[in-house]
């Protein structure tokens, strides 16, 4: 009997050290697109300014450009966790109990079909252009595979967030992405947040 309870108490160990991990991830993967949202801002700002004393950055929209998609992609899978992520709920939210479970079920099915076959192209294109030494064709001259990690990334990153919430939903849990209480209708939504309420 104790050594079934040290099992269990192992298994539930593992699971919260398993979470901690994949929100460690979905956070972090959210703070790089922070940076690379300032880093837009930073390059954008110097050219802006550089002109006025001759100052120039190399390929500086090339830059611009990559950090834009990195801070795109890299932050899509702490969006969708949050709920920030803009999503059709219009038939989700008139169902409830088991039958609401089965259409989150589905639909996060369906997300999870389509983010791992993008998912798996862009990791085949990243790995492409560092097997073949593609290169910019701008004026720097950089190894493409690196700027089109952020791309690549953030879609493993968000196949991994899809592929954790549809576990969970599964499981019977409250999928992260709903905010509010699981009844709320959309007309006390919206007076939630008229008075104040969090998103």
């Amino acid at each position: 009997m104790r050594t079934a309870l040290a099992g269990h108490g192992n298994d539930v160990a593992a699971v919260g050290l398993v979470r901690r991990a994949l929100d460690f991830l979905y956070l972090g993967a959210g703070y790089a697109a922070g940076v690379f949202l300032v880093a837009i801002f930073a390059i954008m700002m110097i050219m802006s300014i550089g002109r006025q004393f001759a100052l120039n950055i190399p390929a500086g929209d090339d830059f611009a450009s990559w950090c834009m998609a990195a801070m795109a992609f890299l932050g899509l899978a702490h969006t969708f966790k949050r709920g920030e992520m803009i999503r059709v709920g219009l038939l989700l939210e008139k169902l409830h109990g088991r039958t609401k479970q089965v259409a989150e079920i589905v639909a996060l099915g369906i997300a999870t079909a389509f983010i791992l076959y993008f998912t798996r192209h862009a990791v085949q294109m990243t790995y492409d252009s560092w097997r073949f030494n593609d290169v910019a064709q701008g004026v720097v001259a950089l190894p493409l595979w690196i700027p089109q990690l952020g791309f690549a990334g953030g879609l493993v990153i968000l196949s991994i967030a899809l592929i954790d919430e549809l576990v969970g939903v599964i499981r019977g849990h409250r999928p992260s992405y709903e905010k509010g209480s699981p009844d709320e209708t959309p007309d006390e939504f919206i007076e939630r947040i008229s008075q104040g309420g969090g998103g």
